[in-house]
């Protein structure tokens, strides 16, 4: 049609490329977002757009009459249902941390099993897959690109073990400081970061065995890929082996109450054991870390054999398993490698938002491989083969809860970019936008614990318990319902209005 300009995504260099919706302003593609903080990414190269030219004279090469497109740049958009889903993870973060002590149903599931905790730091690893797959899509020096990348890493590694290595103890605890031998090196943005740097690594280097082009087939977008999909295999068939081939051998623990140290022993001895005492996971994080340095008070401890207050937490019943009281490390060394698998499927989903036009071929590809995630997940977990664990990040769990992030990001996709529903969602983008900061001083409570820090009278004496009770538990005479409520309005919302004004003011954190 005559005057409609199109929109062409970069890297796809011939006329197939354009857009097949003139009106499709959400399929513009950011080199702004990669990673948990939805910041820069690593070209920042700007959009192409096509403008058709309907002249009389020459362009180029080609003859007069003919109507080529022309080639302008503009300014960058970011990814709406990308920013919108990273905003979602991070209130689900929220709620789950915050509300999980009042709603422990909602809470990590002591072990076998998935609950709406557990879907929070895979659906973190899916973004970076996307996030990462738009950020490379052309990379004019691979050193360089490598250097930004080792950085961010390195950046990542950094804020992990400064908010989770104990070092800050934020929101209540006013004191701060961690002792060396207790530190605990893993955690969430640790997790993250090793992931993202396998990721971002394989497609750097693979970037010029990429296609421009896909070949016509189904597997079409497999196969332009495979070095991505490789890698994902070798972390696999790495986590499969050591799981079910690493013998465990019996270990000991201690703990330090009331200035008494009593010394545990766990009986092991054995390979391929999928439960909480003897698991190659633990293991291999006991021998890399040491004991010492593992997250000392994993959700286990809930289970039926640990506590009569199964499934919410409660004091140890009497004659419970010696590994109830032990550490445990639920973002471990050899659980990191099997979550490599999370940032592999999502960079797929990237992938085919940069090749694929129509919404209904994205929309395909997305759904079928979602469902068949599903399925295979439900397989082996109902058949006992491989259950569903977020604290082994089990194969079954990788494709439950990557299934369950292409489900959600597909239907995001459809109000936000199909049906342009985008204001219903502004919250979570504003969020998403800003999800370093709202992580930092919001869901590790960086903010809550510096306005605690004027109190009175007593430490306890603060603004923010005074509105967590006051406002909230005491008006509804409910703790439960009364925490919920705080955490839906006093800390997302308030952390959604905060965000939006930030948007406005083009305040962003960035790594």
């Amino acid at each position: 049609m005559a005057g409609d300009p199109r929109r062409m995504e970069e890297g796809l260099v011939h006329k197939s490329s354009v857009l097949d919706h003139k009106d499709d302003h959400h399929h513009h593609i950011s080199h702004k977002v990669d990673g948990i903080d939805g910041g820069d990414g690593i070209n920042n190269e700007k959009e192409v757009t096509v403008v058709e030219d309907h002249g009389s004279g020459v362009v180029g090469d080609h003859k007069a009459g003919e109507q080529q497109p022309v080639l302008v740049p503009t300014k960058s958009k970011r990814v709406a249902t990308l920013d919108a889903f990273r905003g979602l993870t991070i209130v689900v973060m929220i709620l789950v941390d915050d509300g999980g002590g009042a709603y422990e149903r909602i809470d990590h599931s002591p072990w076998n099993g998935c609950t709406l905790a557990d879907f929070v730091m895979p659906f973190f690893l899916f973004i970076v897959g996307v996030a990462i797959a738009l950020a490379l899509k052309k990379i004019p020096k691979i050193n360089d690109t490598i250097k930004k990348i080792t950085l961010r890493t390195l950046k990542l590694l950094f804020w992990g073990i400064l908010l989770q290595g104990g070092y800050s103890h934020a929101p209540d605890d006013l004191s701060y400081g961690v002792d060396m031998k207790k530190i605990r090196w893993c955690g969430i943005l640790q997790r993250i970061a090793l992931v993202y740097f396998i990721v971002a690594l394989i497609e750097t280097l693979t970037t010029k065995r990429r296609p421009t082009v896909l070949q016509p087939g189904h597997l079409s977008i497999f196969t332009a890929y495979r070095w991505q999909w490789i890698g994902g295999f070798v972390a696999f068939v790495i986590y499969m082996i050591t799981t079910y081939a690493l013998y465990v051998p019996d270990w000991s623990f201690v703990v330090h109450d009331h200035h008494v140290a009593k010394r545990y022993t766990v009986k092991c001895g054995m390979r391929g054991h999928l439960g909480p005492a003897c698991n190659a996971v633990g293991h291999v994080d006991r021998q890399v870390w040491g004991i010492n340095h593992l997250y000392s008070s994993p959700v286990w401890s809930r289970l039926k054999a640990c506590t009569l207050s199964y499934p919410n937490s409660g004091p140890l019943r009497e004659g419970a398993p010696t590994w109830c009281r032990a550490p445990f490390e639920p973002e471990g060394l050899l659980s990191t490698i099997s979550a490599i698998l999370s940032g592999t499927i999502g960079i797929h989903y990237g992938h085919v938002l940069i090749h694929f036009k129509g919404h209904s071929e994205r929309l395909k590809q997305w759904v079928s491989m979602a469902l068949g995630l599903l399925i295979i997940a439900i397989i082996l977990h109902f058949t006992d083969a491989i259950p569903i664990n977020k604290q082994l990040y089990s194969f079954s769990y990788v494709c439950f809860t990557a299934g369950a992030a292409g489900i959600v990001f597909s239907g995001f996709y459809i109000l936000i970019d199909v049906w342009g529903w985008r204001t219903p969602f502004l919250f979570l983008e504003w969020i998403g936008m800003n999800a370093m900061l709202v992580f930092v001083l919001g869901a590790q409570g960086i903010l809550a614990g510096f306005v605690n820090g004027w109190y009175y009278k007593n430490p306890d004496n603060t603004l923010v318990n005074w509105i967590q009770t006051h406002v909230f538990i005491n008006v509804w005479n409910s703790e439960r319902l009364g925490t919920l409520l705080y955490v839906i309005f006093a800390e997302i919302t308030f952390w959604g209005v905060v965000s939006g004004i930030l948007h406005k003011l083009g305040i962003y954190w960035k790594l």
